[in-house]
């Protein structure tokens, strides 16, 4: 229903989709065009510590909903020393699974081949993945190839009151003892490993492909040649 909604529904073309949903072959339907793909991804603890708090505080775009953990004021520091789930190292096996796709392996927890499979669908089937960390470079990016959908986004983004921004209304960093603690997982390890191929592959791409000056983005000028091979003729 998913694939066909966004393939089927012409009256509404062109749409932007906007959730969390783990990546979908749409070729499997039988569908001939795809959707562009793009996505952002964040540093595996900051993702984790910044869900932990989420969960009992809430963030400053909805502060009067009640979540699900609220009323718990165990500190992220306090929940990786005693072992608590909420913080365990399983809990940060997230980005590779919704990379990889809807595939039962995908969402083994330590998976290779998921891993495996998360980075070649970032190479082969998604537009751009930009991190959390260099998000307005992330945007500059997306205008300069999507004006279409994204012309004045960078502007937006710098002297906007960026209201759509979330953030978590309470929250603790870890101290270096708890990020030593988690780094030692294996399940961290390769989250992270992801995560550095995402931040390579995002800043291979910006540097060859926009230039900002005083404000501006600019295109990079064309740094490939071809000539045109005409038929002989009869």
């Amino acid at each position: 229903r998913f694939v066909k909604n966004i393939t089927s529904w012409n009256e509404m073309k062109p749409g932007f989709y906007h959730g969390h949903i783990s990546y979908l072959d749409f070729a499997k339907f039988g569908v001939k065009k795809k959707p562009i793909y793009i996505n952002v991804v964040r540093d595996p603890i900051e993702r984790l510590v910044s869900y932990y708090y989420f969960l009992r505080f809430g963030d400053d775009y909805r502060p009067g909903l009640r979540r699900r953990k609220q009323g718990d004021k165990k500190t992220f520091d306090e929940c990786v020393a005693e072992g608590g789930s909420d913080c365990a190292p399983e809990k940060l096996w997230l980005q590779i699974p919704f990379f990889c796709g809807h595939s039962s392996e995908c969402w083994n927890v330590g998976s290779r081949w998921a891993m495996d499979q998360a980075k070649y669908n970032l190479v082969n089937e998604y537009f751009l993945v930009g991190v959390t960390e260099e998000l307005e470079d992330f945007i500059m990016l997306l205008e300069a190839a999507l004006p279409r959908f994204f012309r004045g986004a960078t502007d937006l983004y710098r002297t906007g009151k960026k209201s759509h921004l979330r953030k978590t209304t309470e929250k603790k960093l870890p101290t270096k003892q708890t990020i030593a603690k988690l780094q030692q997982s294996d399940i961290w390890k390769m989250e992270n490993e992801f995560y550095e191929f995402a931040l390579e592959q995002f800043q291979f791409m910006r540097a060859h492909a926009v230039r900002e000056k005083d404000g501006d983005l600019y295109i990079l000028a064309q740094n490939f040649f071809y000539e045109k091979i005409y038929p002989k003729s009869n």
